[in-house]
């Protein structure tokens, strides 16, 4: 059996009726009647005057009724032109708080959407709820203010989201409704004039294909974009066929509806005949009019293909097809190929041809402007756009269904603000650390929960007719609580061994200039200061071992007014067991030791610093060894004379001042020998020099063998 569709394409200029015969999924155009308003009773796709648009309905209905009948139902579409696009992006603030899920990209995405409803009305009120949001796409993520792909299983301190979304107000689809009930009317199903084109034009199986859709009508031109298998966006820019007409007139002096069939004349004539408002008449090759009106092409096409990168994000989509009157404009498909940089054969006019199981009567032309009327009659019947109802928290609240509905769109629709999807976080502390001022953030809110039917859901959970949803608010976060135990980082704590014994070593922590211990809390703005233990001093001075600072110094002694150092004097400092240094810095776990200095003595420092004090020989004299010495400098320490065998001090003053300086002779033996001549010794003596003779004041040397042999004189 044979059923019938009317539908009606209300635009700007003209309302379009058409008869669609339908059976066993293929449609049969039976008859169509376009009517141009009498009065200007549409602005933009949105009826200002019921009353004269409802009229022109009633004319095209009553004509259509004699032929096919009573009409009672009627399907509709709300004009492109009449969306409203947005774009508005949402930063919020994600250090230490969980990876991203789904759930919480969802909701992100879903606070965008209400930011750009918010610009679109002005001010953020209930008025919000006078706007259908008919689909949103994201243009980019962002992490750290940096672009990524995706915030799933992302971490870090900022997370950033921008979206596009297209938005009907509620007024178009009320004047719609009231228009057609004065046409004694009942509204049968609605849909979007850019869905309606996509519907018949590009099917479910193509729309995982990233193609855009334009409709390129008197006063403007619509887009739409499938990707990913489905809408992703939809646009409008406010230049289309009008634009060509303007520039027609313009060129050649022409009356607004003249140019309109100058315009027209140009896709069947190649000779176009033109009379001006002079009353000249002109004859132009079709070449030379497209030449003329060249720039306005351009402009029109530069127009819709930068609307169309801006939907997807700045990326050419695979391919465009032309529909609508104003898809007829000379060249516009180079032109658009030009501005989108994709090669020819990607941009094409589509005509009531390509609509799959379509057939029509021979009295109707074949051509663009009729795929939006008849895509509304076959879009009406496969995909219509109904109403439902859903309970969100007990409120009663009224959807348009445009695509499979999820808990977002019904959210969006009862005013419910995206920050309640989350607790507030807890307030958080600013602190001052060593100069540096640092945040410790509050809490992070928990989640609201959400169910639809009494069923735990998601905000991308798809609900129906009648469901009720239910959203229980999520928790406050905590406010800052910090302790400077939380601040002061547990690798500034050490813990030394000095000397076998372990030290456990804190840093000084001062807030506000007041030493205070690690379990202190701490308030906003506080200022806090930590003394930290780097080096071996330090840590001698913290463990009050302050008299090894000088006793680890390295050994000098002032001679002559010269400062001469002896580490061989000096006490050794070792950090685990490597020679170290007062100012070495110290780690976690090191072994200090320290090696006691050994006190010299003058005589040990002399022969350090190779200074003979005292000259010794050994000769033998009379057949005895005898060791003769001799002072040959002296040592003033401090002023005072010190013997060679008297204790030293680190940085004592010392002074030499030279003695004994002449050599050694044979006399010399008699204050180290106790020989003597016998008291009743009467005779000559002989001096001996390693048996050579020698006098009293001859030079000896060490080892020299000397003697004094007697010779007594008998009587």
């Amino acid at each position: 059996m044979c059923s019938k569709l009317f539908a009606l394409d209300i635009g700007t200029r003209s309302v379009v009726g058409i008869i669609l015969e339908e059976q066993n999924n293929n449609y049969h155009v039976a008859d169509i009647i376009m009517k141009e308003h009498k009065e200007r009773a549409m602005v933009d796709g949105q009826i200002h005057n019921v009353l004269y648009v409802a009229d022109l309905i009633n004319e095209i209905k009553n004509e259509l009724e004699i032929k096919h009948g009573p009409l009672t139902k009627v399907s509709v579409a709300a004009a492109g032109r009449a969306l409203k696009t947005e774009q508005a992006s949402i930063t919020i603030n994600i250090k230490n708080r969980p990876i991203f899920t789904e759930e919480d990209i969802s909701r992100l995405e879903l606070q965008a959407v209400q930011q750009a409803q918010g610009k679109l009305i002005g001010h953020q009120d209930d008025s919000s709820n006078h706007y259908y949001c008919v689909g949103y796409s994201v243009l980019y993520y962002k992490l750290d203010g940096e672009e990524i792909g995706s915030l799933v299983d992302q971490q870090g301190d900022e997370a950033s989201i921008e979206v596009i979304a297209t938005f009907l107000p509620r007024v178009v689809v009320e004047s719609l409704l009231a228009a057609l009930k004065r046409a004694n009317l009942e509204m049968e199903a609605m849909t979007l004039e850019p869905i309606a084109a996509i519907n018949v034009l590009i099917p479910s199986s193509m729309r995982r294909l990233n193609v855009a859709l334009v409709d390129i009508g008197a006063g403007t031109s619509d887009i739409a974009i499938t990707d990913k298998g489905t809408i992703v966006a939809y646009g409008m820019v406010p230049v289309a066929g009008d634009e060509i007409t303007e520039a027609l007139s313009d060129h050649y002096l022409l009356d607004f509806p003249v140019a309109e069939k100058v315009k027209r004349q140009m896709h069947t004539e190649s000779t176009i005949l033109i009379k001006d408002i002079l009353g000249f008449d002109q004859e132009f090759t079709k070449e030379e009019v497209i030449s003329a009106i060249k720039p306005a092409i351009k402009n029109l096409a530069e127009a819709i293909g930068t609307e169309i990168l801006r939907l997807n994000n700045q990326t050419p989509p695979k391919a465009v097809m032309l529909v609508g009157g104003g898809s007829l404009t000379p060249t516009i498909t180079e032109e658009l190929c030009n501005v989108l940089q994709l090669p020819n054969n990607r941009v094409a006019v589509r005509g009531i041809d390509a609509i799959q199981n379509l057939t029509k009567d021979d009295s109707i032309a074949d051509t663009p402007e009729l795929v939006t009327p008849i895509g509304i009659a076959i879009a009406a019947k496969k995909a219509p756009i109904q109403y439902m109802s859903v309970t969100v928290n007990e409120q009663i609240v009224r959807l348009f269904e445009m695509k499979e509905m999820t808990v977002a769109d019904a959210l969006l629709a009862a005013n419910i603000q995206a920050k309640q999807l989350y607790g507030k976080p807890g307030q958080g502390l600013s602190l001052t650390v060593n100069g540096q001022d640092i945040f410790v953030p509050g809490e992070h809110g928990s989640p609201a929960t959400i169910y639809v039917n009494g069923e735990i859901a998601s905000t991308k959970s798809f609900i129906k007719n009648g469901d009720t949803l239910e959203m229980v608010e999520g928790k406050n976060g905590q406010d800052a609580s910090v302790k400077v135990s939380d601040i002061v980082d547990q690798a500034l704590v050490k813990k030394i061994k000095f000397q076998n014994n372990m030290y456990t070593i804190e840093p000084k922590v001062f807030v506000n200039n007041q030493k205070v211990v690690f379990d202190t809390i701490l308030h906003d703005r506080d200022k806090i200061r930590i003394e930290t233990v780097d080096t071996v001093e330090e840590f001698l001075k913290v463990t009050n071992n302050n008299d090894l600072l000088d006793y680890l110094k390295p050994f000098f002694v002032q001679i002559d007014n010269k400062p001469v150092y002896i580490p061989e004097f000096s006490a050794k400092l070792y950090i685990n067991g490597k020679p170290g240094k007062l100012q070495y810095p110290i780690q976690n776990e090191d072994e200090i030791s320290i090696e006691e200095a050994v006190q010299p003595t003058i005589q040990s420092l002399a022969d350090q610093l190779d200074i003979v004090l005292e000259e010794k020989i050994k000769v033998i004299f009379q057949n005895e060894e005898i060791e003769l010495h001799k002072v040959m400098k002296e040592v003033l320490v401090n002023g005072s004379i010190y013997q060679p065998s008297a204790k030293i001090f680190n940085g004592a003053t010392i002074q030499l001042i030279e003695k004994e300086t002449q050599k050694w002779i044979f006399q010399d033996v008699f204050k180290f020998s106790n020989w003597q001549l016998p008291t009743h010794f009467k005779g000559q003596f002989h001096i001996l020099k390693n048996g050579e003779a020698a006098a009293f004041d001859t030079e000896i040397f060490g080892g020299d063998h000397l003697e004094i042999v007697l010779i007594e004189q008998h009587i």
